[in-house]
């Protein structure tokens, strides 16, 4: 598994008849569209889909046959798990790369253990993602230099545990969610349940982490990796 930071060198991918076949996955298009303007420049991949959820990217997974899918694990709290998951089970030859802002706590470890090859930040240099690409496409697994030094020895095993792991999945999903300053109605909106239903689960997140609050659940966040700075900052 690479670790270090790339050096600028010629790749043997480059060299390959056919382009490496990429589908973006991000809810922010001009993102999408940054990444996808960057690839184009590449003589040896492509960009053949673009999907601003985790349905469409795997209904168009079927019809476009991506070898490599960026995915961003912060699409509408922690979405990005449930479609690296679903990504894996139904189209296991697929090699995903989970982007985050975040380089700390356990979403890089999460993300390896559901399925990922790679964790980038969405802050490396521009070589760098074009590298983890080719190597994620040739069969290997990359972390960045400075997410590794953050992680255990084997970052696909276990980490340390956080007051989050005692919520389940939807419970997790939701709290960043609220992290994200998302309100109630727009919560049950993008997860289809009631508002009632976000409330119940909103009640049962800060039971189990022992809070009262938005800030102190956003306070908690950032002090265990699951949100930076900038959420903190947003909720006060």
């Amino acid at each position: 598994m690479q670790t270090s930071e790339p050096s600028i060198t010629p790749d043997t991918a480059s060299r390959v008849a056919d382009p490496i076949r990429v589908m973006l996955v991000d809810e922010h298009e001009l993102v999408r569209n940054g990444i996808a303007r960057l690839i184009s420049d590449e003589s040896d991949m492509e960009v053949v889909a673009q999907a601003v959820s985790g349905d469409a990217a795997l209904a168009l997974l079927e019809i476009t046959a991506p070898e490599v899918v960026l995915v961003d694990v912060k699409m509408s709290g922690l979405v990005g798990v449930d479609t690296i998951q679903r990504i894996v089970r139904a189209f296991p030859e697929t090699r995903v790369i989970a982007m985050s802002t975040l380089e700390v706590g356990l979403i890089p470890a999460r993300m390896l253990r559901v399925g990922a090859v790679a964790f980038i930040t969405k802050c490396v240099p521009v070589q760098e993602l074009m590298h983890a690409i080719r190597l994620v496409h040739a069969g290997q697994r990359y972390i960045t230099q400075r997410i590794s030094r953050h992680l255990a020895l084997n970052p696909f095993e276990e980490p340390r545990r956080t007051p989050f792991d005692s919520l389940s999945q939807r419970e997790l999903q939701v709290a960043l969610m609220l992290i994200d300053c998302h309100k109630v109605n727009k919560i049950s909106d993008r997860l289809c349940l009631s508002p009632k239903t976000i409330y119940s689960y909103r009640y049962r997140i800060f039971e189990k982490l022992g809070l009262s609050s938005d800030v102190e659940l956003t306070i908690l966040a950032v002090r265990h990796g699951l949100s930076d700075a900038s959420a903190f900052n947003s909720a006060t």
